[in-house]
């Protein structure tokens, strides 16, 4: 079940001093003003009526022209003024019918029942059709003021990854003084092509999912948890957001959009792979063996020595052998590891996006590996670079990287070749380029991992 949260603004006095601060009192003078000079206008004009039949035309005439000279000047100067200071977008919205089978059914009953009451001519049968009639009308009535006044807000986690549900928030605000809203289901607005979307490529939408929102009391907030997964990784968008209602009978599900601008990044999906040193046999020595140094992982336990510091001591241990123990811990820059990522392939047709989409998933999972062991990491593409330093600092830029690129064609040599790119500790390097590119020296410095054998990766993982 969904919960609701209500606020409520201050009452009382409170709210008196907030409402009449929000009053326009120079359009309320002028609106007073145009009213009484109309009601003087109207006054002459009947004075003007009065004497004519009396039989004085001239001072009829003159009287006449006053009250329209009066009228005039309303209509000229004080009228266009009150058109510019009215609030013009509770008229702007622009409201969207739907008939619904239940209103199919009542327009076919109206439809009946009036071909009956011309036929007969039955006063009962015209009451009858009137009353239908009428609550065609007070639907549309209400159903536009429930939906007047509403704003939206999708609050959604600072990072999101593929495949994987994130509860997001989904914050109805009721701005009108004194009506509330029921029966209100929000949904996400269908995305448009806009310009600088690339290859006229329209994002998918954040919020696929309508959400109810059952009732939403006046000059109050409800918010709604949501669960949302993201089926891949990449860029979302929600360009707004559809609210309907079928209030107050179902006869027409009523709807209007509310534009708000929202853009999100997916990161790819960073789920444990199974046995994921099966996939990196060099990186065991590396990660699962790392010097003794001043780091935070523990090395080893052994005997107290007269230069060991007090705060390194083991008392667990002491007490078991009897004698102080001293804990060693590794040394972290040992943990150095460099990932590349090469998305520049000869030829893009020999790759399919299964095997693409695979090497990005297993380099995100190894970044994610590094960052929970602590390690030190680069991260290099060939428009982006992150130097050396903590996996903590590097993960989320990486992963933002990752969850963005897609392959691109080129004949020429990698990327780092021949650049100013220092390629530091142990190397991991995905690529899209045949073995047989690569040039034999950098096989003992580096481990490579080719797209085109990643294909059966994901059987592998699910097995």
């Amino acid at each position: 079940m969904s919960s609701a949260e209500a606020s409520r603004p201050p009452r009382g006095t409170d709210g008196a001093r907030e409402w009449w601060a929000r009053v326009d009192r120079v359009g309320w003078r002028r609106f007073f003003l145009a009213l009484l000079t109309l009601a003087l206008a109207l006054l002459m004009a009947l004075y003007a009526t009065a004497l004519r039949e009396s039989g004085h035309y001239v001072t009829g005439a003159l009287t006449a022209l006053f009250a329209l000279g009066l009228a005039g000047v309303i209509a000229a100067r004080i009228v266009p003024r009150l058109v510019r200071r009215t609030r013009l977008e509770r008229w702007r919205v622009r409201i969207h019918y739907e008939l619904t089978r239940e209103g199919a059914v009542y327009l076919a009953l109206i439809i009946v029942i009036g071909i009956a009451a011309l036929n007969t001519g039955n006063n009962l049968l015209f009451i009858v059709l009137a009353s239908l009639l009428a609550g065609i009308l007070a639907s549309g009535v209400l159903s536009r003021l429930v939906l007047e006044g509403l704003e939206l807000k999708l609050t959604l986690p600072e990072h999101l990854f593929a495949e994987r549900p994130v509860e997001a928030r989904l914050t109805l605000v009721n701005l009108k003084r004194f009506s509330p809203s029921f029966s209100i289901t929000v949904s996400g607005r269908v995305n448009k092509n806009r310009k600088g979307d690339p290859d006229g490529h329209i994002p998918p939408r954040i919020l696929d999912q309508p959400v109810y929102v059952p009732y939403l009391p006046h000059r109050a907030t409800v918010g709604q948890r949501v669960e949302i997964i993201f089926p891949r990784r990449g860029r979302y968008t929600q360009d707004g957001f559809r609210v309907s209602t079928k209030f107050p009978f179902g006869l027409l599900r009523k709807s209007r959009e509310v534009l708000t601008r929202q853009e999100v990044i997916v990161f790819p999906g960073v789920e444990p792979i199974q046995d994921l040193l099966q996939f990196f046999p060099n990186l065991g020595s590396h990660v699962e063996s790392p010097l003794k140094g001043h780091g935070h992982d523990l090395y080893a336990i052994r005997d107290y020595r007269e230069t060991d510091a007090a705060r390194h001591v083991d008392w667990k241990a002491s007490a078991k052998a009897g004698n102080l123990k001293v804990r060693e811990f590794t040394r972290e820059d040992e943990r150095r590891f460099t990932l590349v990522f090469n998305r520049l392939v000869p030829n893009i047709s020999t790759l399919s996006p299964a095997q693409f989409e695979n090497a990005v998933r297993l380099c995100a999972c190894l970044a994610w590996h590094l960052y929970e062991i602590g390690a030190q990491m680069q991260f290099l593409t060939d428009n982006f670079s992150a130097a050396m330093s903590s996996s903590a600092e590097v993960i989320y830029p990486a992963l933002e990287r990752l969850a963005l690129i897609e392959p691109a064609a080129t004949n020429g040599p990698p990327f780092w070749a021949g650049r100013d790119h220092r390629l530091e500790g142990f190397r991991v390097i995905f690529t899209g380029q045949p073995r047989s590119s690569i040039v034999p020296g950098e096989w003992g410095a580096a481990q490579f991992v080719f797209f085109n054998e990643l294909s059966s990766m994901a059987a592998k993982d699910s097995a």
